[in-house]
């Protein structure tokens, strides 16, 4: 994680976990304009609402503004993962274990830096993919970026999960 996130993870984690949600993502976006977008999920398995979107932004702001780790004019913007969701977290990809999958490498494994497969689960910390029959281990590491596929599966995981938690 860049140094930046790092600062800011530690400054409204603590926050975020105490109001029953997760931190999932912060990156700066740059652009015309700079966005620092900071995306959680709520712990209760529960799907996000724009209330808890800006209950978050609430508290993030009122966090940032004390501590001031970003020096430059930004927009704040918070949102949830989404189904077809990154996965940032070692966890991650034991929790969404048989869902399908693409990950890009910041080295080759294999001759290759981009995967596509169904998530095999966790060994360690190597995340094992299926891929064309095949199961690949890549060191979690070495994981560029990652994100759930939208599928069928994944919609009806999704729905049935939100149903349950509600």
């Amino acid at each position: 994680m860049d140094p930046l996130h790092e600062k800011i993870a530690v400054i409204i984690e603590p926050s975020l976990e105490g109001m029953g949600y997760s931190l999932v993502q912060i990156r700066m976006l740059q652009g015309g304009r700079r966005t620092l977008q900071i995306m959680a999920e709520r712990k209760d398995g529960r799907n996000m609402t724009v209330d808890d979107c800006a209950d978050i932004s609430h508290s993030v702001s009122a966090l940032l503004d004390v501590e001031d780790p970003i020096k430059e004019m930004y927009t704040l913007e918070v949102s949830s993962p989404g189904i077809d969701r990154p996965l940032v977290k070692l966890e991650d990809f034991a929790r969404f274990a048989k869902f399908e999958a693409k990950l890009e490498t910041k080295t080759p494994i294999e001759g290759r830096k981009r995967f596509k497969g169904r998530i095999a689960g966790v060994e360690g910390d190597d995340i094992v993919i299926e891929m064309d029959g095949a199961k690949v281990r890549i060191p979690f590491h070495n994981v560029h970026a990652a994100k759930l596929l939208l599928t069928d599966e994944l919609i009806d995981w999704h729905g049935k999960s939100a149903a349950a938690a509600n």
